[in-house]
């Protein structure tokens, strides 16, 4: 949660970025590990394990900064990055939807599922600016609010969702056979062949996928890091205008995300477009259009309704990426699919790194 309230702590601008960078130091360590283990034993407890610890140490965080101050608070977004990093829906995804998704739903269902992500920020980031603005005990609310909602998800998590559709006990004999048609078999992973790694890191198209990666993560983390720091410290809007107004554009990208998987599907399957060079369209899509729009803005100067309007039209075209590149691994590899994006979202990650800080450091006022 990135949002500031006045007077709490008083840290300058390149301690503000250290902390907010220290989670994706955390975040790009786990990733390898994690890709292996949803790979071998299934993404449910690579994805649940790791929010589960995510949220806990969200519910920590109050304490750590009241006692610890900044050190503390590095300390503990490391922990976190540990925690979201292994359980990142980037490899724990493809794992899971490689055998409850069938192929030429790809686009479509899968980019639904990805656009999850966009809803918990909408979600997230207004019921930040509510809370803040009404909540009794302030800022801390905000971190005992959604660690608590971690929890309780995590436990929904296990009792409803499994990795094999074959061991689903909700799941009707018309939908198995489904399945089992469409994708060929619902075998688990565990006797694979070891992980290919020498051909993997000489594959083009893989160091394809970590270039695009690199630079939707670049654009990405700068927004969800900086953004309400932005509206607040450039473009002067209150605590709960904040919050409202910088979940509008992942509204927006969550509307792009299911519409251009919608889209991406049905251009392959009307023969408009072969997998290939739609992943690449949707892809350069999600690549050119929100630096256009973010670079405009920067020229708005204090127009607020401008600036607010580039940075949700540049937000909402990064949708296009999940139908683009983000499911792409699956078409490369649907076996080692977890590592592959385990490879990809690692080295992606570490713009989370460097981004937070290099805005502290470019904008020390």
């Amino acid at each position: 949660i990135n949002f500031q309230h006045e007077g709490t702590f008083d840290w300058d601008e390149k301690t503000q970025g250290l902390i907010l960078s220290a989670f994706f130091w955390g975040y790009v360590l786990t990733h390898i590990p994690g890709g292996l283990l949803a790979e071998r034993f299934g993404g449910k407890y690579a994805l649940g394990l790791g929010i589960l610890s995510t949220s806990v140490f969200t519910l920590l965080t109050p304490i750590a900064a009241i006692k610890g101050g900044a050190g503390w608070m590095i300390a503990i977004r490391f922990l976190e990055g540990l925690g979201e990093g292994e359980k990142n829906y980037g490899y724990s995804m493809p794992d899971m939807t490689d055998q409850n998704i069938p192929n030429n739903n790809q686009a479509s269902l899968g980019s639904f599922v990805y656009a999850g992500s966009q809803i918990g920020t909408v979600v997230g980031t207004a019921l930040t600016g509510t809370l803040l603005e009404y909540s009794p005990i302030g800022w801390p609310s905000v971190f005992y609010t959604f660690g608590g909602i971690g929890v309780l998800w995590f436990i929904a998590w296990t009792l409803l969702c499994y990795d094999d559709p074959q061991k689903h006990p909700f799941i009707s004999e018309k939908e198995r056979s489904f399945l089992e048609e469409s994708i060929g078999g619902l075998d688990n992973k565990e006797h694979l062949p070891p992980v290919p790694w020498v051909q993997m890191l000489t594959s083009i198209p893989l160091w394809g996928l970590i270039f695009a990666q690199i630079g939707h993560d670049w654009g990405f983390f700068t927004l969800v890091t900086d953004l309400p720091k932005y509206f607040k410290d450039v473009m002067k809007f209150k605590v709960f205008e904040n919050g409202f107004l910088s979940a509008l554009p992942y509204l927006v990208m969550w509307l792009s995300t299911l519409f251009s998987g919608w889209l991406c599907d049905h251009l392959i399957t009307w023969g408009c477009l072969s997998v290939t060079r739609a992943r690449k369209t949707f892809t350069t899509i999600a690549s050119i259009g929100p630096a256009i729009g973010i670079v405009a803005a920067s020229y708005a100067g204090c127009n607020k309704t401008a600036t607010v309007a580039l940075i949700t039209c540049a937000t909402g075209l990064m949708g296009t990426f999940y139908p683009g590149m983000k499911v792409n691994a699956l078409d490369l590899s649907p076996n080692y699919a977890g590592t592959v994006m385990a490879i990809v979202n690692g080295i992606g990650a570490i713009s989370g790194i460097v981004t937070p800080y290099l805005v502290g450091v470019l904008t020390p006022d």
